[in-house]
């Protein structure tokens, strides 16, 4: 097994101190611990299972890179080993959340509840709630709104999955477009990525239009910085104010 593991370690250079860094030697042993306690039939998911168990374990990696070596694999070939790579890292993601049936502020408190019961995500700010209109053209009840900043290992794709989940116990119907709903919860950015397939979009294309997205973003997010536009999101929203 090949551990690289990244960090930020100015802190543990200025200061001199261990307790500032990460210690190898606990890593290793960790991992020792992690591959004699649990059985993998593929060095796929032995690689996956180190990876993840790392960055959840050392709260200072940001992101590790594990590669798995398997000697004399079973090909009947002269291969002294193969082996497996994969990376894991805390990707910075910002949702919008929107409930207009029910019990509007307890769907969205289940809903950032969820998130949290993750191990793999972990919810770092959350806006006030908003009451705003509805928008689309249906005529519906008011939204409660509010955005947050989540810490994630999640990839975009597997987010969108939890997503899925997370709408589907709080009983999210989609019959009508723009419609009615009892949680609505949208990527708005993943890192500074620019994503554009049949699921995702993102950024999401409707930020520069929705106050309900920038006026709770600017709360907690005042500078972050539109990766296509260019502009901050307290720049986008003061744009939008005076159109």
């Amino acid at each position: 097994v090949s551990v690289e593991l990244y960090a930020d370690l100015s802190a543990a250079a200025k200061k001199d101190d261990i307790s500032k860094s990460i210690n190898y030697g606990e890593v290793c042993h960790f991992i020792k611990l992690e591959m004699e306690n649990h059985t993998f039939k593929l060095i796929e998911a032995l690689t996956a299972h180190l990876a993840k168990k790392i960055i959840l374990h050392f709260q200072l990696v940001e992101k590790v890179k594990v590669q798995v070596k398997k000697p004399w694999a079973p090909i009947l070939l002269p291969i002294e080993t193969v082996s497996v790579e994969m990376e894991k890292q805390w990707h910075t993601v910002y949702l919008s959340l929107g409930s207009n049936m029910g019990e509007r502020e307890q769907n969205l408190n289940r809903a950032i509840a969820l998130l949290k019961e993750d191990e793999e995500c972990q919810v770092i700010k959350v806006s006030s709630y908003r009451n705003t209109k509805p928008v689309g053209g249906v005529e519906q009840e008011d939204f409660l709104n509010c955005a947050l900043e989540l810490r994630t290992l999640k990839t975009s794709e597997e987010l969108l999955d939890l997503i899925g989940v997370i709408e589907s116990k709080l009983e999210r119907v989609r019959t009508i477009h723009w419609g009615p709903r009892t949680i609505d919860l949208d990527i708005l950015f993943f890192d500074n990525d620019i994503i554009n397939t049949q699921r995702l979009t993102i950024p999401h294309p409707e930020i520069i239009n929705r106050e309900f997205v920038l006026e709770p973003m600017c709360e907690i997010a005042p500078y972050w910085m539109h990766p296509i536009y260019r502009q901050t999101m307290k720049q986008m929203y003061a744009a939008f104010k005076v159109k």
